[in-house]
């Protein structure tokens, strides 16, 4: 089956912390998957957060609870990821969902045929990076665009119908574009040693994978319907922004030098 996608050039959470997704007003879901299942979101100082497993491939689920069509601008560290652009979600090209329909985008769109994995890696070693368009990291947002309902013209309204029919021959043009090559990636920039308490997430472009989509023709409104975003840092980072717990001190000579001799109560019995 061809997941559809429509470009548009005439013309961005509430959970608890468990495997829950990303929910907008009215349903609208986007869940970030690692071997299939959702990573844990986090809410803290007023976004939502996910782990970043690094080196780990990862997927973007998007649902449509509606019973119309939407389309989804959809962008991982500021890129749309159907052409690595940085626009606004209005301008963007979208992914196009129908009517209580579950679409899985697992990375960067490449060709009509074939799309290159999203993983978590360290900033410089990241898409965007290797693009020259750093400003963004560490975000996915999706922008959920309904499609227009159709409504009854009063016979004689002409302007109402000429706005209408400006609307229909815009939506041609779109439809008859082609898609611009990706740029070709830059060098990666050779960054110093870090350590893993200064390294940031990103998301970079990894192996090739079937994924064939077609163009087709939707009618949106103007305004999205709900917009989710979803912040991702390693652990270290996520701790360091009170988001995670901090983990015990793994050093073994502080938790010795920690040890007292004497405790109250009575020997107990060993587990069998």
């Amino acid at each position: 089956m061809q997941t559809r996608l429509f470009l548009l050039s005439a013309l961005s959470l509430a959970v608890a912390s468990s495997a829950a997704a990303a929910t907008a007003p009215h349903g609208f879901v986007v869940e970030v998957l690692v071997d299939g299942r959702p990573l844990p979101e986090y809410p803290a100082r007023g976004s939502r957060y996910i782990e970043a497993l690094k080196g780990r491939d990862y997927a973007i689920r998007l649902r449509n609870p509606l019973g119309v069509r939407v389309a989804v601008a959809l962008s991982v560290d500021g890129l749309n990821t159907i052409d690595a652009r940085h626009t606004s979600a209005t301008e963007a090209r979208k992914w196009v969902l129908g009517p209580y329909e579950t679409i899985t985008v697992s990375g960067w769109q490449t060709s009509m045929d074939q799309a290159r994995r999203f993983y978590f890696t360290r900033e410089e070693r990241s898409y965007a990076e290797r693009l020259g368009l750093p400003e963004n990291m560490g975000i996915i947002s999706a922008a959920f665009f309904r499609e227009r309902v159709p409504r009854a013209v009063p016979i004689g309204v002409e302007e109402r119908e000429g706005r209408s029919q400006d609307r229909s021959d815009r939506a041609g043009r779109v439809k008859s574009e082609t898609s611009r090559p990706l740029p070709a990636p830059a060098p990666s920039a050779a960054g110093a040693a870090q350590s893993q308490e200064d390294e940031y997430a990103a998301t970079g472009i990894g192996r090739r994978t079937d994924h064939p989509v077609q163009y087709v023709q939707v009618d949106l409104e103007d305004h999205p319907a709900a917009t989710i975003d979803l912040r991702y840092e390693f652990r270290p980072q996520l701790v360091r922004l009170g988001v995670l717990p901090a983990a015990p001190d793994p050093d073994a000579l502080t938790r010795r030098h920690r040890a007292r001799g004497f405790e109250p109560g009575f020997c107990p019995e060993p587990r069998r």
